[in-house]
């Protein structure tokens, strides 16, 4: 990705700005969706099609990761080394969230595109963030 391309995306031109706020938006909605399947893991699970006891379970795991990347995003120079573990978190979420699908799961439609699309968009950030990462580390 272009750095210009990165400033738009994130309304800055600074790349470690632009860094923190693509670290903020996934805490944001990592958070959010953890925060879903803990409050209402049995009315999700019917909806998806999956195991209450499972979303409740990932719902505890993405709070906390969630506040360590908020954490993260709090820092005016997040640690590349701890960026670099969030990237390779959010890739194997969005690679074990299309693996769930085809192999064990045995969700709704709803979850069948649910699923898919939460990690289209773990892998999203992950993209954004290398690129952000590595811009920061050529300013």
């Amino acid at each position: 990705m272009s750095q210009a391309l990165l400033a738009g995306l994130s309304r800055t031109t600074d790349p470690r700005g632009t860094l923190r706020r693509f670290l903020a938006l996934d805490a944001v909605v990592t958070g959010l969706n953890g925060a879903a399947y803990l409050v209402a893991p049995g009315p999700l699970g019917r909806l998806l099609g999956i195991d209450s006891g499972l979303l409740a379970a990932l719902g505890a795991l993405l709070v906390a990761v969630a506040a360590g990347i908020g954490f993260l995003a709090s820092r005016s120079e997040p640690p590349a080394t701890a960026v670099r573990a969030v990237v390779d978190v959010n890739a194997a979420w969005a690679l074990l969230g299309i693996a769930a699908v085809v192999l064990w799961l045995e969700p709704t439609t709803a979850g069948a595109v649910w699923v898919p699309a939460q990690a289209l968009t773990v892998a999203c950030f992950a993209a954004l963030q290398w690129s952000a990462l590595r811009a920061a580390a050529t300013a």
